[in-house]
């Protein structure tokens, strides 16, 4: 028989088994000026290539989350191995919170009007396609509108509940 898991398996216990995944880190950044915000993700895949669509699962208690739904584009840009720095400012570490997460890096100004991360290995400037809501989250689908990319710059990986920076 196989084994089955208890229909009320513990959250923490689950979060705890998908930190054994490898996630590559990404910001996605949110509106303008004092209204900014933006989050850490390491759900980031690609949805599909024609059309170009990207998508992210979001907590639904994110400050990001109001701002996604009216303005409707967002940046999302890969972090590269020298880039720790930018993930645990969004992440909040240290109660960094909205534009405050900007701080000490260096940005763009895309298409949409959405920030993109200088340096980033790859950049998306997209618009929101959908959004769906499912338990503690939504499902954030990207329109990708344009894209920059700098070669060399590695890559900032989350594993094991730890940042890890990988150069070629």
């Amino acid at each position: 028989m196989p084994n089955r898991l208890p229909n009320d398996l513990p959250a923490k216990e689950f979060r705890d088994a998908m930190r054994a995944f490898v996630g590559n880190v990404s910001v996605i950044t949110v509106g303008s000026g004092e209204a900014s915000s933006g989050l850490v993700v390491t759900s980031a895949i690609s949805l599909s290539a024609e059309p170009p669509l990207l998508l992210a699962c979001v907590n639904l208690t994110s400050s990001s989350i109001p701002i996604l739904r009216s303005e409707g584009r967002f940046g999302w840009s890969s972090l590269g191995a020298a880039h720790q720095a930018v993930a645990e400012r969004f992440s909040g570490f240290g109660g960094v919170k909205g534009a405050a997460r900007y701080e000490g890096a260096d940005w763009e100004t895309a298409v949409t009007g959405a920030r993109l991360l200088k340096g980033a290995p790859t950049a998306f400037d997209c618009t929101v396609e959908e959004m769906i809501d499912r338990a503690t989250h939504t499902i954030l689908i990207g329109r990708v509108q344009a894209i920059r990319k700098t070669p060399g710059a590695g890559a900032l990986i989350y594993w094991n509940g730890a940042y890890r920076s990988l150069t070629a």
